[in-house]
């Protein structure tokens, strides 16, 4: 079975590496992710279906189907409408009404938002709650809070909880640091887990946004850039989630772009990425170009320089990774146009165009959804090693 931070896209039926074999012991584990996967992404097929594209002889496959039907994941779906001769086959199929998952995103600096999505990928209901400045212990309870509420909405029995939250998350779900929440070592994933009384897995509010860009890819290495109230990176090499030594890789926000100086950022440092591209510093810039007159052309401006800073940082990665895609999440109407123009032509200008022709840079289609559509696919592979 995968675990966080192993992840895919639901409706892209994509399937992202495990790092270490399939041991003996895990191999029914492994079985019974396969055939879930299959059956998750193909849709109905009948178990001699299941044996021949799963390469597993057909008692095992039996023998695992039994299993999920027992236990609510599969049903029977009735027979084949079959011209050929024979008893029609059987078709069974995963129970995409038989639970439901919560996801949580807690990346926008004034609220925590939330939403019950089904298997199948469908936003049941949505919640959110104002966070007013709350930090430590106040923040936890109101994600806890959040989820408490969202639990009440839900129509199913809960397959798990999602939470994508800003800061350095280690594998346990111990945020070793998140400062916009006042979090240092906090144990989230456990402490929300004891209040709910289900599976919870936690991630960097950016790693978890890659997942839900993963299946669109094509099967192309990838670098989401998620600006919003900080900037952060998630990256997927080989189909695996890049987080790095001290789970903190794709912490760009604070990455100095230049040796010009500029605005200081609240790290100490001046002329971090963050301060250049961070949306309310974005905003705030733009609203001040807004008083002073000629506003067209003083945004266009502003925002060029906040692209070509970004160019500048991410041009390194491309160049070192070969990458084909670079996606953006935040707000589209600051992040597209001017913004975009820049990034490209900044990029073009610092690698070497033979080898990045190709590089494609495109705006996220999951919208400001795309934490919780990811929070779903963590979900989804940690409890049932699906993707």
């Amino acid at each position: 079975m995968l675990t966080p931070p192993y992840g895919g896209i639901p409706a892209h039926g994509r399937t992202l590496r495990p790092t270490g074999k399939v041991l003996p012991e895990h191999a029914r584990s492994h079985n019974r992710s396969v055939v879930l996967q299959t059956l998750y992404s193909a849709g109905a097929r009948s178990r001699a279906d299941l044996a021949r594209e799963t390469g597993l002889t057909r008692v095992t496959v039996s023998d695992l189907v039994a299993e999920l039907i027992g236990e609510g994941l599969v049903i029977e779906l009735g027979q084949r409408e079959d011209a050929r001769p024979g008893k029609p086959a059987t078709l069974i199929d995963v129970d995409r009404a038989a639970y439901q998952i919560l996801g949580l995103d807690l990346s926008e600096h004034d609220l925590l938002r939330g939403a019950v999505i089904g298997l199948d990928g469908a936003i049941v209901a949505r919640a959110e709650v104002a966070l007013d400045g709350a930090l430590g212990d106040s923040a936890t309870e109101l994600v806890i809070d959040l989820a408490r509420r969202l639990a009440d909405l839900s129509t199913a029995p809960l397959l798990g909880v999602g939470i994508g939250t800003p800061g350095v998350v280690d594998p346990s779900g111990v945020v070793r640091s998140a400062p916009n929440l006042g979090w240092v070592d906090e144990p989230l994933r456990s402490r929300a887990a004891s209040a709910l009384g289900v599976p919870v897995h936690v991630a960097n509010d950016a790693n978890v946004a890659v997942l839900a860009e993963h299946g669109a890819s094509e099967g192309q290495d990838l670098l989401l850039v998620k600006i919003g109230h900080g900037v952060g990176a998630g990256l997927i090499i080989g189909d695996r989630p890049v987080i790095g030594s001290d789970f903190a890789a794709g912490e760009i926000g604070h990455v100095v772009v230049g040796t010009d100086g500029g605005p200081r950022c609240a790290c100490g440092k001046h002329g971090c990425l963050e301060v250049w591209l961070a949306v309310p510093r974005l905003v705030a810039r733009l609203e001040a170009a807004a008083s002073e007159g000629d506003e067209a052309s003083a945004r266009e401006a502003i925002l060029r320089e906040a692209g070509r800073r970004l160019g500048i940082v991410l041009a390194p990665v491309v160049g070192a990774l070969n990458l084909a895609e670079v996606v953006l999440s935040g707000p589209a109407e600051l992040l597209d146009g001017a913004f975009h123009s820049a990034v490209v032509e900044t990029l073009r200008g610092r690698t070497m165009v033979e080898q990045h022709r190709d590089l494609r840079l495109r705006m996220t289609t999951h919208g400001q959804d795309i934490v919780l559509r990811g929070a779903a696919v963590m979900v989804l592979s940690g409890q049932l090693g699906v993707s």
